[in-house]
């Protein structure tokens, strides 16, 4: 069954102007402004570049909106793209893992929102993007997508939409923004601020002779110092614990039987929902800062292409206490079990990671001596810290194969744990150097559908316990694609 070809909303054009300011209002400054009075060459010829450019993109930009065009198709949905070289894409629903939700503050004043379903390729660009819709126009892709008629503001066919009732695990207060700003070091987001408004001015204005004077006149009243100190920390931590609400206020983590939701923002805001089944694999990190404190971020592997953004949205809260992130993790996905009881590398490994050459220390001390031999010292530094990661990497590294799940933990100064099921494992490559056979290890890597692809390092196994991996890996398999096959 065919619906109409759909253009996006014409608000779409709005939404590109707007982008389209934010990213060129910095050049405009400086030809139109800093460099007013400018009469060189390369300035002038830079305005005439910069305003043929702006008008050739409003131009692409009402020809996109006119040409770019979708229809669902039966069981697909069809793209039209393109505007000098044209191009249809054809996208199934069984190929989208997962969607992604965002409205900005210009979605919201023309109350619309964007749409991204994330699709079970790796290819670059293989995503489905609605950046302007309504919300009933989401809804109704949605209910495509999840072969649901849903009737606008039928509350019970909504909650077939998602496969049952939502139940919501997890939503912020201002205790845990108030310690995910600190954890998360935005307050000292103004301090470089300042130093760069500072320099900033001082091209302009001779202010470093009145900066000076100023500073030796608070050296005297030492008490007028220390106040401005601590009325910059206060700022400079509500500042930071705005940009935590913005970004983190409202977070709320809730499933049903078959999905799992997060959405999160105040102003501006983004959902994220994915099929439990398409989950590839779950990685804890942890921080310095979050290990002092106890936290624990735990985010979702999933084969869809995401940006930083949407990859930051697919995290379960990211300063939540680690005990609780765990416990959360066991309600949503316990075919994931987190063990913190893992196997341990024999001494003979760190001996091993302690003889594997410093080729940057190399570098670093050639660099040096070529061109700035009094820094050579500094070479020494980076064979110190060179050392002790590797120590730290020894202490911290374990592994755990248990039952389905392969479960594996890396870290020094920070740390990352990696749980993944077999049948999410795509391929198991065993490796070892002349070196690593001296000591009688090797290296283990598992391939996770993912985009980029996600590969998990093993670095110092031994070569039995590699073996037995590979087996184990092997013999699941096999019995994976048995039933396949016969069915």
């Amino acid at each position: 069954m065919s619906q109409e070809v759909k253009r996006f909303h014409p608000a779409w054009i709005a939404v590109e102007l707007f982008a389209l300011m934010k990213n060129s209002i910095a050049i405009f400054l400086f030809l139109f402004v800093l460099k007013i009075n400018s009469t060189s060459d390369w300035i002038v010829w830079g305005r005439y570049l910069f305003l043929i450019g702006i008008a050739w993109t409003l131009i692409v930009i009402v020809l996109k909106w006119f040409l770019y065009r979708y229809e669902v198709v039966g069981d697909s949905f069809v793209l039209k793209e393109g505007v000098f070289v044209k191009e249809q894409r054809t996208v199934s629903f069984d190929k989208i893992q997962n969607h992604h939700s965002k409205t900005t503050f210009i979605h919201k004043w023309f109350g619309l929102t964007s749409l991204t379903l994330e699709t079970g390729t790796t290819v670059e660009g293989s995503a489905v993007n609605f950046p302007v819709l309504t919300v009933s126009e989401k809804e109704r892709i949605l209910s495509k997508l999840l072969d649901k008629d849903l009737s606008e503001g039928d509350v019970e066919q909504e909650k077939k939409e998602y496969g049952g009732v939502k139940k919501v695990h997890f939503r912020s207060s201002k205790k845990d923004l108030l310690k995910a700003s600190f954890t998360s070091l935005s307050f000292l987001a103004i301090f470089p601020l300042l130093t760069t408004i500072y320099f900033n001015l001082a091209d302009f204005f001779n202010i470093e002779d009145t900066a000076e004077g100023a500073f030796d006149y608070l050296l005297l009243h030492w008490w007028m110092l220390i106040i401005l100190f601590v009325l910059a920390m206060v700022i400079s931590v509500g500042i930071g614990y705005l940009q935590t609400t913005i970004k983190y206020g409202n977070y709320e983590i809730s499933d049903d039987s078959e999905r799992i939701y997060i959405k999160k923002g105040v102003g501006s805001t983004s959902s994220f929902a994915i099929s439990k089944e398409k989950v590839q694999a779950i990685v804890v990190e942890q921080s310095l800062v979050k290990r002092l404190l106890g936290l624990a971020s735990i985010k979702l592997i999933s084969v869809g292409e995401m940006k930083t953004e949407e990859q930051e949205t697919s995290s379960l809260y990211p300063f939540m206490p680690k005990h609780e992130a765990y416990l959360l993790l066991e309600t949503l996905l316990p075919q994931y079990p987190i063990q913190e009881k893992m196997e341990r590398f024999p001494i003979k490994v760190l001996w091993y990671k302690l003889l594997v050459p410093y080729y940057f220390t190399i570098i670093a001390a050639v660099g040096l001596f070529i061109f700035k031999k009094e820094w050579l010292w500094a070479a020494g530094v980076v064979f110190a810290i060179s050392l002790v990661t590797r120590v730290l990497d020894y202490f911290f590294t374990s592994y755990l194969r248990q039952g389905n799940t392969v479960q594996i933990r890396k870290g020094g100064l920070t740390n990352e744990t990696f749980i993944t099921h077999y049948n999410r494992i795509q391929q198991v490559s065993v490796e070892h150097s002349w070196l690593q056979r001296r000591f009688g290890i090797a290296t283990l890597y598992f391939q996770n559908r993912a985009n980029p692809l996600h590969i998990s390092e093993l670095n110092g196994v031994s070569k039995d316990e590699a073996e037995e991996f590979y087996n184990w890996f092997r013999g699941k398999r096999e019995r994976l694609v048995r039933p396949e096959r016969v069915s």
